[in-house]
């Protein structure tokens, strides 16, 4: 049976008392987009740098493509069938675009460079140092994808990029996807998890919290509901069962319920409703369900410092 992509088994990861990711346990399937979701510093740097050995993790395992990630000539064989995009996109600032892919298609292969250089040009002839941000990054993406990876690892890949080159980022994933190629990437672009993920995992504060489809999860919040009322109960006073979430602001009620419609019409029955509004519920209303205003950390700014390969 063919090993998962990437799988991890209890990985925990702590910078002295400073937690990073703690017991997250999870498998990236064959052919999958998986979107690792979160804010800044819910673990996900911490975790893709585990993954690619840059960082030992303090108990757990993980493994890319069955290799072990703590053995280094397993990682080293996983990795000539892997592509890495990092969030900080740096390269050597007095080499050119094209001595940046000549140098990765040596090492790797670089069989769509020519494709891909079409897709998201830059400028090959002039030196790196006097590129934009957004080409940084698609330079980053021809020298990540140019080898036809089975596996990408990406960490906010779309940073930089302005909309019509996200689109096309996009579109290369979901063809990757139909070869059966696994794209693994974190975000917290909300709008771009919806577009192209089949399965997500949320963390908060380096705890895996939620996996699942994008559509099953947009399906438990199901609905939002905005109601005015004449009279000012408590948020609590609007519970009931299948209410995943009750907020107020100002004068207004905010519930989001899993299509409790019965149940909800019986809890406004008791008040005088001025205004009532209800709607689908939205990926962005469901991450704020898992994350509301609890306390999100900083554990990957924290460790920043400690992120050096060891």
């Amino acid at each position: 049976m063919e090993s998962p992509p990437i799988e991890l088994e209890s990985l925990t990861k702590y910078y002295g008392d400073v937690r990073g990711v703690e017991d997250l346990t999870f498998a990236v399937d064959v052919g999958e987009i998986f979107g690792f979701l979160g804010p800044n510093g819910a673990g996900k740097s911490t975790a893709i740098r585990v993954l690619l050995g840059l960082l030992k993790p303090t108990d757990g395992t993980a493994s890319l493509m069955g290799r072990s990630v703590t053995n280094r000539t397993e990682l080293r064989e996983a990795k000539r069938r892997l592509g890495y995009l990092p969030s900080d996109v740096t390269f050597y600032d007095r080499v050119t675009g094209t001595e940046v892919l000549d140098h990765f298609g040596r090492l790797r292969g670089d069989e769509r460079r020519e494709e891909l250089l079409e897709r998201f040009p830059v400028p090959l002839d002039r030196s790196v140092k006097a590129y934009s941000s957004g080409n940084r990054q698609k330079l980053a993406i021809v020298a990540a994808f140019m080898h036809e990876p089975e596996l990408a690892i990406m960490d906010e890949p779309t940073s930089g990029l302005d909309p019509l080159v996200q689109n096309e980022f996009y579109d290369l994933l979901e063809e990757r996807r139909d070869a059966g190629r696994t794209s693994f990437f974190s975000s917290h672009i909300l709008s771009e998890v919806r577009r192209v993920c089949d399965r997500v995992g949320i963390v908060r504060n380096g705890r895996l919290i939620e996996l699942d489809t994008v559509d099953n999860i947009l399906e438990e919040g199901g609905t939002v509901v905005t109601v005015r009322l004449a009279e000012d109960p408590p948020p609590s006073a609007l519970e009931f069962p299948g209410v995943a979430r009750v907020d107020r602001r100002g004068g207004e009620y905010r519930l989001v319920l899993a299509r409790e419609f019965d149940a909800l019409i019986e809890r406004l029955a008791e008040y005088t409703v001025l205004e009532l509004e209800i709607r689908e519920a939205s990926i962005e209303d469901v991450f704020m369900h898992f994350y509301g205003d609890a306390d999100r950390g900083d554990d990957d700014s924290a460790a920043n410092g400690a992120d050096a390969p060891s």
